[in-house]
């Protein structure tokens, strides 16, 4: 069967008869499941795609023995690695899409397996839904998925490989999110329009979400009419990649004959010009330092080669809020490191999917830093007066509290060299605590092997009592674990747990953890602080910098990784970069667990134990 096609446009249609979707950028495919031993699932290409995704299959099966299945059913689809609700990893699945061995594409589908995202039901039991309208097939999709208790919409803390696609209306909004998520694109669906097999139809209308860049030719590919673009970085000539399509016929001639005529040189088909020819290039993505579909979008008459720049490439790559004005990039920020303004805003950009959702409704407390760490830092609680109509602020205790509910603050105060972002541990105007989080403060980073094994007593505890528990780095010396809780828990019962958990761990291993705050008496021993863990107190974000010489991050942690090769100061934010790239984000599950957390158990516990006392 192959797959109904969108066509591609520069503009989306509006109406009320057109509805929109999320736009994923991953291998298409038709899963069909006629039962427990049919399963299969369909490339455009019709190649069987299943060999490479297995967890996909696994999950079906497991559907089968646990619910009533409306079977034969066929799904049309997305292969995804999420990256965020509204965007995704095509990179990561493409090497996905290349293994062979068996081992390694089960080991990959355990530690990060992929989602297959259903937005059509093409038929369910004896009845084709083909010919029906798109409505009645979104309804009958989501009435499926409702009685196999799937996920609705892309959500990636859930474990379920299936998940639906639904569809929006306003247009405007959910473009400004696919926008905010760096996502593909967007997919407008006529309401009455049917499912055409093997066609690429007006009903169906795709938008990418492109980016741009300004740069130069630097040669011609006579063989195959592939440009060479470049840019400038530190005067020198830097590729940036080949384009073909975009150029009207007439453009193309015109082009070439210029690059011909002007040539400074010849290699094969190769033909090489002296930076002059200045345009407009849109495109998905920068892939391993190259774009993805690269398009031709306009000339730039009036723009010289020279203010096509590296800095601004990456400026314009990041896509940056338009609200948000970015005031000296070039300064630099560390000593010891290389790290420019633009780069802790980039980071912040391509984190922010992570980064916001630990921040949202948190009374924020920053560290800035306006100088870089050259010169001095201070604490910023109150919002400043100047602060845009974008930053929301809450107030307490006579305090102006600012509030990252959203991309354009978290830039914003990027801009103003905030880099430590320090939150309390519960929302604004919440009664309840939100998690419990443990301080492990070795007095040295050669004495973080203590962290380590602080972390991993920790771990057994609580695995013992089914409390899902999380670690990160602090960015500094030491580590702090985390545990989520359901509403409800007071500071008194989260002070009971943590002062009990603390002196558990001095306790048992007095030689090696203490509970002492005075520095002075501690004598080389790991501090366990417990009391950072109350009302008014605030601990590091994840994934927040530190205003350290290392420039290291905060950073969130499998687990696995917690054993005697851990090195605190390989969390800089190129490798926290591309850690999320790879294997995505291991507080990913952190607010979906709370539900489970069996907290009140323990509470009850401890609160007898004291009455026993």
């Amino acid at each position: 069967m192959k797959p109904m096609l969108p066509t591609l446009r520069h503009e989306l249609p509006s109406g009320n008869d057109w509805l929109y979707e999320v736009k994923y950028d991953g291998f298409r495919g038709i899963l069909s499941v006629q039962s427990s031993d049919q399963i299969s699932l369909q490339s455009r290409n019709g190649k069987e795609l299943l060999s490479h995704f297995p967890e996909i299959k696994k999950q079906i099966q497991q559907l089968l023995e646990e619910h009533p299945f409306p079977l034969p059913l066929v799904l049309d689809g997305e292969v995804a690695l999420l990256r965020s609700s509204f965007s995704t990893e095509f990179q990561e699945l493409q090497i996905r899409g290349r293994m062979r061995n068996e081992q390694k594409i089960l080991m990959a589908a355990a530690s990060r397996p992929v989602t297959f995202l259903v937005f059509d039901l093409l038929q369910c039991e004896k009845k084709s839904y083909i010919q029906e309208p798109y409505l009645t097939r979104k309804e009958k999709l989501k009435d499926v998925f409702t009685r196999l208790h799937l996920p609705l919409e892309p959500t990636p803390s859930l474990p379920s490989t299936l998940q639906m696609v639904p569809y929006y209306q306003n247009l405007e909004r959910v473009w400004e999110i696919v926008e905010n998520d760096e996502g593909e694109g967007i997919v407008a669906k006529r309401d009455k329009s049917k499912w055409d097999e093997g066609k690429r139809s007006a009903d169906w209308i795709k938008c990418k979400n492109w980016k741009t860049c300004q740069c130069f030719i630097t040669a011609l590919d006579d063989a195959n009419d592939y440009f060479h673009i470049s840019v400038y970085d530190n005067g020198q000539i830097m590729l940036i990649g080949l384009f073909h399509f975009g150029l009207s016929a007439e453009e193309k001639r015109t082009v070439k004959t210029t690059i011909k005529q002007n040539s400074t040189g010849k290699k094969d088909s190769l033909y090489y010009i002296d930076p002059a020819i200045t345009m407009e290039i849109k495109y998905l993505h920068l892939q391993e330092g190259k774009l993805r579909e690269p398009h031709f979008k306009q000339f730039l008459f009036s723009t010289p080669p020279e203010a096509c720049t590296f800095e601004q490439f990456m400026m314009d790559e990041a896509s940056l809020p338009r609200k948000v004005d970015i005031t000296h990039p070039e300064k630099t920020l560390f000593r010891e490191v290389s790290m420019t303004k633009l780069d802790y805003i980039r980071f912040l950009r391509k984190m922010s999917v992570v980064i916001l959702p630990f921040l949202k409704n948190r009374l924020l407390t920053c560290i800035r830093f306006p100088h870089g760490v050259f010169g001095e830092s201070f604490y910023q609680k109150n919002t400043p007066d100047y602060s845009p109509a974008f930053v929301e602020t809450y107030k307490e205790d006579s305090i102006h509290y600012t509030l990252c509910n959203n991309l354009e603050t978290l830039i914003w105060l990027g801009n103003q060299l905030a880099l430590e972002f320090h939150v309390p541990f519960q929302k604004a105007g919440e009664e309840f605590v939100n998690e419990v989080v443990f301080d492990l403060d070795p007095p040295s980073r050669d004495h973080f092997p203590l962290a380590v094994k602080a972390a991993n007593i920790m771990k057994g505890l609580f695995d013992g009592l089914n409390l899902h528990s999380f670690v990160k780095t602090s960015g500094n010396k030491g580590l702090q674990v985390y545990i989520p809780l359901p509403p409800g828990y007071t500071w008194k019962d989260t002070g009971l747990f943590t002062e009990f958990i603390a002196h558990y761990l001095v306790s048992n291993d007095p030689e090696d953890f203490t509970t002492e705050r005075l520095k002075k008496n501690r004598k080389g021993r790991l501090y366990v602080d417990y009391i950072q863990h109350g009302e008014g107190k605030t601990i590091i974000a994840p994934y927040s910098l530190r205003g350290n010489e290392e420039a290291l991050v905060a950073t969130p942690l499998w687990w696995d990784e917690v054993n005697e090769d851990l090195d605190p100061e390989e969390f800089t934010i190129e490798e926290v970069l591309r850690r999320f790239q790879v294997k995505g984000c291991p507080f990913t599950t952190f607010d979906q667990v709370k539900a489970s957390q069996p907290f009140d158990k323990v509470i009850d516990f401890l609160k007898k134990r004291g009455q026993d006392k």
